[in-house]
C-alpha cells in the first residue's frame, strides 16, 4: 500500500460549491475510484487549501490513473470540479493537484 497526499487552491467564493459538490459525489465517480485501487480517500479543506489524502493499494499506479482518466463519467466530474480549483504556484509540471511528500509516518 502506498499513502498519497496532495493539494491545491481554491478560491473563496468557490468553496460553498466545492462542499456541495463533495457532499454527494456521483456513485459513478466512487465506483471509478475504487476499482482503480483507491481506498481511504479524504479531502479536507484548511482556508482556501484543499489536501487529498489516499491510499493505492494496486500494483500499477500509472495505469490506473489512466484508467481513471478515460472513464467517461470521471471527466465529467473533473470538469465540474477544475474550473473551482486553482493549483498552487508551485507545482511540477504537468501537476494539477501538487503532490506533499511525506517525511513522517507511524502506524
Amino acid at each position: 500500500m502506498q499513502r498519497f497526499a496532495s493539494v491545491i487552491g481554491m478560491k473563496p467564493e468557490h468553496r460553498e460549491e466545492y462542499e456541495r459538490l463533495h457532499a454527494a459525489v456521483w456513485p459513478d465517480v466512487l465506483k471509478q475510484i475504487y476499482q482503480s485501487n483507491i481506498r481511504n480517500y479524504s479531502i479536507y479543506r484548511y482556508g482556501e487549501i484543499l489536501f487529498s489524502y489516499f491510499e493505492y493499494v494496486g500494483d500499477d499506479f500509472a495505469a490506473d490513473m489512466a484508467k481513471m482518466a478515460e472513464d467517461p463519467t470521471t471527466q465529467r466530474w473533473w470538469d465540474i470540479c477544475k474550473p473551482l480549483q486553482t493549483p498552487v504556484e508551485d507545482r511540477k509540471p504537468g501537476e494539477w493537484w501538487s503532490d506533499i511528500p511525506e517525511i513522517f509516518h507511524v502506524d
